[in-house]
C-alpha cells in the first residue's frame, strides 16, 4: 500500500510543474489579452483612460478578498494532491472549494477517503481526472457559446441599448441573490453575515456618493468582504 508521503513526490516532480506552468502561462496570456483589448475598446463606448484605469483597479481590489478565501482552501489541497496541481486547477476554475469536492468524490469512487490510508497513485489518479473532466462545462460553454450570445448581445443592443442593460443587470442580480440565499438558508451564523455584510456595502456606496469619495466605491466590495469573514469567524469561535 502506498502512502500520501509516497505520492506527494510524484505530485510535486518537476513534471507536474512544468504541465502547471504551462497552463497558468496560457491563463496569464488571456488576462494580459483581455485588458489590451478593452483598453482598446473601452474609447468607443465613451470610457476615459481615468475610468478605464479606475476600473482595472477595481477590479484587482475587489479579486483579493476572495483570493484569501481561496487560498485557506488551496493549503489543504495541496498537502493531498501537490501545489502544482492546486495552482494548475485554481488558476483554471478559481474555485478551491469545488476542487476540493471533486477530489473527494474521485478519491470515493475508487474506494478510499481523500489522503487516507489507502490513497494509492490510482486513487490519486482518479481524484485528478475527476477534478479536470467536471471542469470541463465551464470550459466548453465559454468556448462553444461565447460567440453566440455575443452576436445575440448585438441584436439586441441594435433594437434597444437600455433592454442589454436591464438583463445584464437581472443576471447579476439573480446570481448574487441565488448564491445569498443559498447561504441564508445555511443557519443563522450565515444570516448574519449576509445582513452585515449587505449592510456594510450600502453604507460604503452612500458615504461614496454623499462625500464623493470615488476611491471608497472602488474599494467597498473588497472592504465588505473583509467585515464579512471577520463577523464569520467571530460567530464560529
Amino acid at each position: 500500500m502506498i502512502h500520501i508521503d509516497k505520492i506527494l513526490p510524484i505530485a510535486n516532480s518537476l513534471a507536474m510543474w512544468g504541465f502547471s506552468v504551462l497552463v497558468i502561462s496560457v491563463v496569464v496570456f488571456q488576462a494580459f489579452i483581455f485588458i489590451h483589448l478593452v483598453c482598446k475598446q473601452a474609447p468607443s463606448s465613451g470610457m476615459s483612460r481615468t475610468e478605464i484605469n479606475r476600473a482595472l483597479r477595481t477590479g484587482v481590489i475587489s479579486a483579493l478578498g476572495p483570493s484569501l478565501g481561496i487560498i485557506i482552501v488551496a493549503v489543504s489541497l495541496i498537502t493531498v494532491i501537490g501545489a502544482p496541481l492546486t495552482l494548475m486547477r485554481i488558476g483554471i476554475i478559481g474555485s478551491a472549494a469545488y476542487e476540493l469536492t471533486a477530489a473527494g468524490i474521485g478519491a470515493k469512487a475508487y474506494g478510499v477517503e481523500l489522503g487516507k490510508d489507502g490513497f494509492n497513485l490510482q486513487a490519486f489518479t482518479t481524484a485528478v481526472w475527476t477534478m479536470c473532466i467536471g471542469g470541463l462545462g465551464w470550459l466548453l460553454s465559454a468556448a462553444l457559446f461565447t460567440k453566440s450570445l455575443g452576436k445575440i448581445q448585438g441584436k439586441i443592443q441594435a433594437q434597444n441599448s437600455k433592454i442589454m442593460a436591464l438583463i445584464s443587470t437581472a443576471a447579476m442580480m439573480g446570481a448574487f441573490g441565488y448564491f445569498t440565499a443559498g447561504q441564508i438558508v445555511a443557519g443563522f451564523n450565515e444570516t448574519v453575515v449576509v445582513l452585515i455584510s449587505g449592510i456594510t456595502m450600502m453604507a460604503l456606496m452612500i458615504a461614496a456618493e454623499k462625500w464623493k469619495l470615488a476611491w471608497l466605491k472602488e474599494w467597498a466590495l473588497g472592504i465588505t468582504l473583509v467585515v464579512g469573514m471577520s463577523i464569520g469567524y467571530l460567530t464560529t469561535i
